[in-house]
């Protein structure tokens, strides 16, 4: 009974978890938009949003006297996955110059297929309840976000968004299965991510060319780069690590649904963008489907 009510309470701290790293990471409209608006360079928005939560996650895990300390092989697969999500964020963006936005969405949320694809691959299945969510949640997603009538869809960038996903998908993976970093807190974990990202977006913008404070004229201008830095990047990213190892990379992904729902409610509440038919029926399927895989979790793999 004591057992069974601790794994209970486990796999409830990592559905909340895997929702708020969802929510959290949908908010980049948020604060991004405003950025892009002011002609803030993508590469510098990812520079700064990566490096201040690096300093600030740096500064909580000083004050609370926690170890930045890895062994040799664990700093070195720290180190794989900084590179793992911030390549999944210069694919995604890369991908935008050649597909919708919506497409990229589409497509970025194959990401639970690939998860759950590579763990049969490594014999660990999903229950049948996960696939039908998944599922589900991908037909929700199509209706949210597919493209046009008439909109030009190019090969790059669809090879762009499915690279996306798969960074994204080894990412969820290596930080649930790996031993080597199993002993590793998340925040540690979580801050050589930031600063791998952060070092990756600065080499690429000095190749580049430019100024590193190119359109941060304004006190807003660093109000949203604070914004961008601490909500979707720093607590995602913390969320989503907890998230992984209580209850898995494949549920993990499926919760990654409130990323674009919760995009998709700031547009139409902030932005004024229009909510149609189809999307309200894509978030009523998406929505559903993670009730249904949260009440009928089937067995704990994946």
């Amino acid at each position: 009974m004591i057992k069974a009510f601790i794994l209970d309470k486990r796999r409830l701290i990592g559905y909340i978890a895997g929702i708020s790293a969802g929510v959290s990471y949908g908010t980049n409209p948020l604060f991004g938009k405003a950025l892009i608006e002011s002609g803030v360079p993508v590469m510098v928005m990812l520079f700064f949003r990566y490096g201040i939560a690096a300093v600030i996650l740096a500064l909580w895990m000083l004050f609370r006297k926690e170890s930045f300390r890895a062994d040799r092989r664990g700093l070195g697969l720290l180190i794989v996955l900084g590179l793992l999500f911030a390549g999944s964020s210069i694919t995604l963006f890369c991908s935008y110059a050649y597909i919708p936005s919506g497409l990229a969405t589409t497509l970025i949320y194959l990401y639970p297929v690939f998860v759950a694809l590579i763990l049969v691959f490594l014999r660990i299945y999903p229950s049948w309840q996960t696939w039908l969510s998944i599922v589900a949640t991908f037909g929700g997603i199509l209706l949210l976000s597919a493209p046009s009538d008439g909109v030009q869809i190019r090969l790059p960038g669809v090879l762009l968004a499915i690279g996306s996903a798969l960074c994204y998908s080894f990412y969820l993976i290596i930080v649930n299965r790996s031993k080597r970093i199993r002993s590793v807190s998340e925040h540690t974990l979580t801050f050589y991510s930031l600063i791998t990202g952060a070092a990756l977006f600065a080499i690429i913008r000095t190749f580049q060319g430019g100024g590193m404070l190119e359109g941060i004229d304004t006190a807003a201008d660093w109000g949203n780069l604070v914004g961008l830095a601490i909500v979707p990047t720093m607590i995602s990213l913390l969320t989503l690590a907890v998230s992984t190892r209580y209850i898995g990379p494949t549920k993990t992904a499926v919760l990654g649904v409130f990323e674009p729902l919760t995009a998709i409610l700031i547009g139409t509440v902030l932005f004024a963008e229009p909510l149609t038919a189809r999307m309200a029926a894509g978030i009523a399927i998406c929505v559903a489907a993670v009730i249904f895989m949260i009440l009928k979790p089937g067995k704990q793999a994946g």
